[in-house]
């Protein structure tokens, strides 16, 4: 079986290669890619046919999958794989086989691919309709989904995964090209996404990204220090461990978003 990995976290990427080959070494996994242009380009210069199955990711760093659907009119099947639960309908109308959610796990994974292997030996997928199972979730799901952004953070550590709620989440900062998040009480735990992710994941009214190293919630800023140059420097609780300043060129952003302009 070959198929295609389109997932601009790299960590992610990476994990789901590992799942994909724990389930079945022979899988060809024929190309990683990490955009919408680069996944338009890829499958324009190689053959479709060549392709038995798509991992997609939804919201990628210049666009969402939809788009790539759309301008190619894909007809392979796909998982989906995203951070959010919002696009089901959307997903499963375009010749989806499942829809995981992030962070991946074994099961769910071994789960859609045996789905996968079901539907193509009774040659379900080549109908050009959704199974019964899929139609019956769609109307079970009738009403459109709103627009949210994440509430709450799966993080993997070791053997574990431990669910963290994002209003109960003080900070985000970047140390030794780690994203660690800190929590309330001072816990700190790597999660799987990059800094330019999480702002597109996370409420703007409850979050903001003061730095390139730093993502801030309103509620952690204890007190806001005007310095020389313009910049201002903030003291976070809990206390961060590093300096945490507010780029010149974000300071009219963060002033508006602060409510004082």
């Amino acid at each position: 079986m070959n198929v295609v990995v389109i997932e601009d976290e790299r960590l992610t990427a990476e994990r789901l290669i590992s799942l994909i080959k724990k389930y079945d070494a022979a899988i060809t996994v024929l190309a990683r890619l990490s955009s919408v242009a680069e996944s338009l380009a890829w499958f324009r210069t190689n053959a479709f046919p060549s392709v038995d199955l798509i991992f997609m990711d939804i919201h990628l760093e210049d666009g969402d999958g939809f788009q790539i659907i759309s301008e190619l009119n894909l007809k392979t099947p796909i998982i989906f794989t995203t951070a959010f639960d919002g696009y089901m309908i959307q997903a499963f109308k375009v010749n989806s086989i499942d829809y995981l959610l992030k962070p991946l796990n074994d099961e769910e994974l071994t789960a859609a691919l045996d789905k996968f292997k079901s539907l193509r030996s009774g040659h379900e997928l080549q109908t050009g309709t959704l199974p019964a199972d899929m139609n019956a979730l769609i109307r079970q799901l009738s009403q459109p989904a709103k627009a949210t952004f994440k509430e709450r953070f799966m993080i993997t550590v070791g053997t574990r995964i431990r669910s963290i709620q994002a209003e109960s989440i003080a900070y985000f900062y970047l140390e030794s090209k780690t994203v660690l998040l800190v929590t309330d009480e001072g816990t700190l735990l790597p999660v799987d996404y990059s800094l330019d992710k999480l702002v597109q994941l996370l409420d703007p009214q409850q979050f903001f990204r003061v730095s390139r190293q730093f993502i801030v919630s309103l509620k952690a800023i204890q007190f806001v220090h005007t310095m020389s140059a313009g910049k201002w420097k903030l003291d976070l609780l809990p206390k961060a461990k590093q300096e945490v300043v507010v780029s010149g060129d974000r300071i009219a952003d963060f002033k508006r978003w602060l409510g004082k302009e």
